[in-house]
């Protein structure tokens, strides 16, 4: 950026007007390297098959069911039904995690396919996979640019950085040597990267970095260096799985030394009943582990995917969906997210500043004078040309006047150094000579009077301090034809417009319902600093007690200061890939949950730093698509806020449902325990409650459909009242643990006494066992109820989840086809219950609902 065109040629080895030879090209590509993307190796899928196995309640699961077929091979039923639900939990989460690697392979599609070098002396088209550091490379408009180089001449050069710098406009490029070291990659005038887009003009220039050294590369190469971070969903379930494995272990190892206490006060010879204890410690197991849970949480979120994705929002990996809910930071670049990648004329002055809806003919001309000076057009399929002006063309189209029968004679094009551009035009026998371009520039060659003069500086000033584009316009008469050397010394001035790319109109009020939340929006852009400040206050982002920073500054504050510092920014321009990483970076070390917005090349590290990234469906870059955790398919902003309500709702009804089934498992495991207790404290023989059968039915059939209605619970508006979830906030924060003890325990007594009625008083095992069962299952289809909201049972809010009221009416209808279809109980080992017994169970499992009734205003769920 700093050497002479001549350095980089003897550096290189190569010649301008010849370009590199044969023996140069091979030893380039070997000391530089070559021109692609280097991919991320991605993890087969049978490597992830056998991933999914290392949770600690699948490998307990997995080693009960092992050592139940060892001890003894007759059982084989109880093991094969827990290997199947392991296998199918492992695939199900193997399939739903959808989220591939495929952001180089973006990166590499955007490339152009072929580039035009010049070689040996010869001007050829090479595919874009063969340029190597010293190339030539010829480039005009309607080019995309293969690897980064220096300008050695250029003639109007304009190109698109939008997708790696966020800069809303075509940057002028001109040769020479930049002298500042220290300037960021939207101010480097004098090169072009790859990925960019030629919209106007044409250059030579040499080639100076290709593959994983371009700006380009640089990206790709965070995109590899970052691991796949968890979701703060993902942390909290691993938790609750690890708690849970390691209770069910130490309690299997006391329920065991229960059952030996027993047995040996009994006069039995241990070494022949450790088996049978060791059966009753695995039946624990079974009924400790929610075997259901994993299954019911994927569910869950799919199901809250399928909403989000009605709503426009696209999530490509399940856990993401709570993410965003529980975000308290949303970093958002503002081209094209917050602001709608549109110039638009906003401001007219010709005698005064004025908008575009009530001009006088004065003023029309002026906008047809502007339309006329442009190269752009714009067609039925749409505007081809430059974003600037596309929008004089569109402004003159709506509020000027009808462009018929322009008879151009000529034009000087719009040149970096001159600043200006110039058309001649014949009207009515004479030539107009219109010239726009900066305002400095118009006015310096103007011949008008000093007060007309400072008036136009003022109103320069004030629609400049708008943050608008200014671009000033004047004309000059001739009667004949003009020549070039007769244009643009002597311009009348006519007047100026003022454009921008406007913030989208929905977006100020999703801002507001965000800060509502508790949700602090930020704006992080590529763009000058004026015009993101303009943007940022008009939307509510920035505010006087906030302040904006450019890139420039922000390498300035040590990664320490900025973690101190961050709340103090809302605003951070010109900034470059690795800056919004550190950005992201920042806000982490504050323990915020960071979701990041944006749909340019640029934006794909940070997006995939972020806790969840956002990408844009319709402006968006394949690259920013693929590194994102979630795609907006309207590009938005208002989408975000609805996800976060809906990710805000889903994780809740996650939370019902582990509470729910929690309770039910501490439910059953109080059944085995208590049974264990009293054989072991006295000189009762309990025998066990349930058998590991009984436990998976329930585990996987009665408790899991009521799940699924919980899961589907609809999300309340006041939801987005709530304040975010601190970082650090437990699972079962807000005393849900001792509630779901409570429940749990109170579950268990019920069937516990059931058990008691029909194996003591009816003297018959096989009825305990069933009254157990029936009393058990009962009592947690019903406690679905309590679980899904606040609402009282004698209210109608609590029965408008129509699918709950199914999987309840479906979970009990399975409960009598176990206990009184023939067949079927005896695979179960059930009896019929009598009606009188039937009657108790009913009454037993009620008594759930009366406790959580009685407690539920306390409750705070």
């Amino acid at each position: 950026m700093q050497k002479q065109i001549d350095e980089l040629v003897k550096e290189y080895g190569t010649s301008i007007s010849n370009g590199l030879n044969t023996i140069s090209v091979t030893k380039n590509r070997k000391s530089y390297g070559e021109n692609k993307i280097k991919e991320k190796k991605k993890t087969n899928i049978f490597v992830k098959f056998l991933k999914s196995f290392k949770d600690s309640l699948i490998l307990i699961l997995m080693a009960s069911a092992i050592i139940s077929v060892i001890l003894d091979p007759n059982e084989y039923v109880d093991s094969i039904i827990i290997l199947v639900v392991v296998f199918f939990n492992s695939i199900l989460g193997v399939v739903q995690e959808t989220k591939a690697e495929r952001s180089l392979e973006a990166l590499k599609k955007m490339s152009s396919p072929t580039s035009k070098v010049i070689r040996d002396g010869h001007t050829i088209e090479i595919p874009s996979e063969e340029l190597v550091v010293g190339d030539i490379m010829l480039i005009e408009a309607g080019d995309h640019i293969s690897a980064d180089a220096r300008i050695i001449e250029s003639y109007s050069l304009a190109v698109d950085e939008s997708a790696l710098t966020g800069e809303s406009l075509p940057v002028h490029k001109s040769e020479g040597s930049l002298q500042n070291e220290a300037i960021s990659l939207g101010d480097q005038k004098n090169c072009v990267f790859s990925s960019t887009y030629i919209t106007s003009g044409k250059a030579k220039v040499l080639v100076t970095q290709v593959g994983m050294n371009t700006e380009m590369g640089k990206i790709a190469g965070m995109l590899n260096e970052q691991i796949d971070a968890t979701t703060p969903l993902q942390h909290k379930l691993s938790s609750v799985g690890k708690v849970i494995g390691i209770m069910a272990l130490i309690i299997c190892a006391l329920v065991f030394i229960l059952e030996m206490i027993a047995e040996w006060k009994n006069g039995s010879i241990l070494s022949k009943v450790w088996v049978d204890c060791f059966k009753t410690a695995i039946a624990l197991a079974v009924a400790a582990i929610p075997e259901g849970l994993a299954t019911v949480v994927t569910i869950v979120l799919a199901i809250g995917v399928g909403k989000m994705s009605k709503r426009n929002a696209i999530v490509k990996r399940l856990p993401a969906v709570e993410t965003l809910g529980s975000c308290s930071v949303i970093c958002s670049d503002k081209t094209g997210t917050l602001t709608q990648n549109k110039m638009i004329v906003q401001k007219l002055y010709c005698d005064e500043i004025k908008s575009l809806k009530y001009l006088n003919k004065k003023e029309k001309d002026l906008l047809e004078y502007f339309a006329i000076c442009c190269d752009a057009t714009l067609e039925k399929n749409g505007a081809i040309g430059d974003p600037t002006e596309i929008a004089l063309l569109e402004a003159n189209h709506t509020y000027g006047n009808p462009l018929d029968n322009i008879n151009k004679v000529f034009e000087l094009p719009f040149d970096s150094d001159r600043k200006m551009m110039t058309t001649v035009i014949k009207k009515n026998g004479s030539y107009l000579a219109i010239t726009k371009g900066a305002f400095d520039v118009i006015i310096e060659h103007s011949t008008n009077f000093l007060e007309e003069k400072n008036k136009a500086k003022r109103a320069n000033e004030y629609l400049a301090k708008d943050a608008l584009r200014v671009l000033a316009l004047g004309v000059q008469r001739f009667s004949s034809k003009p020549s070039e050397s007769m244009l643009e010394k002597k311009i009348e001035f006519l007047g100026l417009v003022g454009m921008m790319d406007p913030a989208r109109p929905e977006v100020k009020e999703a801002i507001k319902i965000a800060s509502t939340a508790g949700i602090r929006t930020v704006m992080v852009t590529g763009d000058h600093i004026t015009t993101a400040t303009a943007i940022a206050k008009e939307l509510g982002i920035l505010d006087e007690k906030h302040k904006a920073i450019t890139a420039t500054e922000l390498d300035k504050i040590s990664d320490e200061k900025l973690k101190d510092t961050i709340e103090e920014y809302s605003v951070f321009a010109r900034v470059a890939p690795k800056d919004k990483v550190r950005i992201v970076e920042a806000w982490q070390k504050k323990d915020a949950i960071v979701a990041m917005t944006g749909d340019g090349v640029n934006d794909a590290p940070a997006l995939k730093k972020a806790d969840i990234g956002c990408a844009m469906g319709i402006t968006g870059t394949d690259v920013s698509k693929e590194a994102a955790d979630m795609i907006l398919v309207d590009d938005n902003f208002s989408t975000i806020v609805s996800a976060v309500k809906q990710g805000r709702g889903i994780y809740d009804n996650i939370k019902k449902c582990v509470k729910y089934l929690l309770s039910s498992n501490i439910g059953e495991v109080f059944v085995i325990f208590f049974a264990s207790l009293l054989s072991a404290l006295t000189n009762i023989s309990m025998g066990v409650p349930l058998l590991p059968i009984h436990l998976l039915w329930i585990n996987l059939i009665t408790d899991s459909l009521p799940a699924f209605g919980i899961g589907m619970e609809e999300v309340e508006d006041s939801i987005m009242e709530e304040q975010p979830r601190a970082k650090k906030e437990g699972f079962f924060a807000h005393h849900m643990s001792i509630q779901i003890f409570i429940e749990g325990l109170i579950i268990g007594i019920c069937a516990t006494a059931a058990y008691a009625i029909g194996h003591f008083l009816e003297h018959s095992h096989m009825l305990g066992q069933t009254m157990a069962f029936f009393t058990l299952s009962t009592s947690q289809l019903l406690h679905a109820y309590n679980v899904k909201s606040k609402h009282s049972l004698f209210s109608i809010e609590s029965y408008k989840n129509h699918f709950l009221n199914f999987a309840i009416f479906i979970g009990l209808v399975l409960q009598f086809v176990v206990v009184y279809c023939p067949g079927v109980n005896t695979l179960f080992k059930f009896t019929p219950l009598s009606p009188t017994n039937l009657v108790i169970c009913l009454g037993l499992s009620l008594l759930i609902c009366v406790y959580s009734e009685l407690f539920k205003n306390d409750d705070k769920r």
